[in-house]
């Protein structure tokens, strides 16, 4: 009979440890991977993220796991706003059961243009660049310059821009981003599938806001090169 209270607990221990992860993973903390280019270098492909999803206000399910099965849903309240330098995760407007990550550039009723691959808000430029250096990148096979970005508001970060090239994406707008959207940008700017392409963000797209990076290995080197293909500089990086 011992044994088996012994046994009935440690299931019940497991239960509850199973039922724990689900509601953290749902409205607390939730892991992502970086699948594509379009953040770099301020995210990189085989970045792993936590990403705080109650900052924003957690949203319960809207569908079935696996399904295109929709339900009702809610958003808890909220414990800010969304800012501009914010890296979000959100679902892709042009597929919900995708998740796509950017950095916010534009709130509601602000009006945007892109012009030389500047962002200009409300007519005013909203960023200072300031070139750092020029490299190769063998993955897109191009000559890339970085810069360091401050804004309008102080945030500072860094984007790429390829070098001897414009390519159309450096002009966009003027346009108004309409109440409840927002409007996302990667950056690697010349390389990034954002709203200059698929258009504003809902705000009943967001995910959450991306918080730490808390893996990150290069796809490119062998398994057997372990050592070297972790990437041991990145882990535990606050993303800014």
């Amino acid at each position: 009979m011992k044994k088996k209270n012994i046994f009935r607990e440690y299931i019940e221990a497991f239960a509850f440890a199973i039922i724990a992860a689900l509601i953290l993973r749902a409205f607390v903390i939730q892991a992502f991977r970086i699948p594509t280019g379009s953040m770099k270098d301020t995210l990189l492909v085989g970045d792993f993220l936590l990403v705080n999803k109650f900052i924003y206000g957690a949203k319960t399910p809207d569908r079935i796991a696996f399904t295109d099965i929709k339900l009702p849903s809610f958003r808890f309240p909220a414990l800010k706003q969304p800012k501009r330098g914010d890296i979000i995760v959100f679902k892709y407007p042009g597929d919900e059961k995708l998740d796509y990550i950017k950095r916010c550039v534009a709130l509601s009723g602000d009006t945007l243009e892109v012009q030389q691959g500047v962002v200009i808000l409300n007519g005013k430029p909203y960023e200072e660049l300031e070139f750092q250096k020029k490299e190769f990148d063998a993955e897109e096979g191009i000559y890339t310059n970085y810069y360091n970005v401050t804004t309008s508001e102080g945030k500072k970060y860094v984007i790429r821009r390829y070098a001897g090239i414009s390519p159309r994406s450096r002009y966009h707008g003027p346009i108004v981003v309409p109440e409840g959207y927002l409007f996302m940008m990667g950056d690697n700017r010349d390389n990034s599938a954002d709203s200059r392409s698929w258009g504003f963000m809902p705000k009943e797209n967001i995910v959450g806001e991306a918080l730490v990076i808390y893996w990150s290995w290069d796809k490119h080197q062998p398994l057997w090169k372990i050592l070297s293909k972790i990437r041991w500089g990145r882990i535990f990086n606050v993303i800014q």
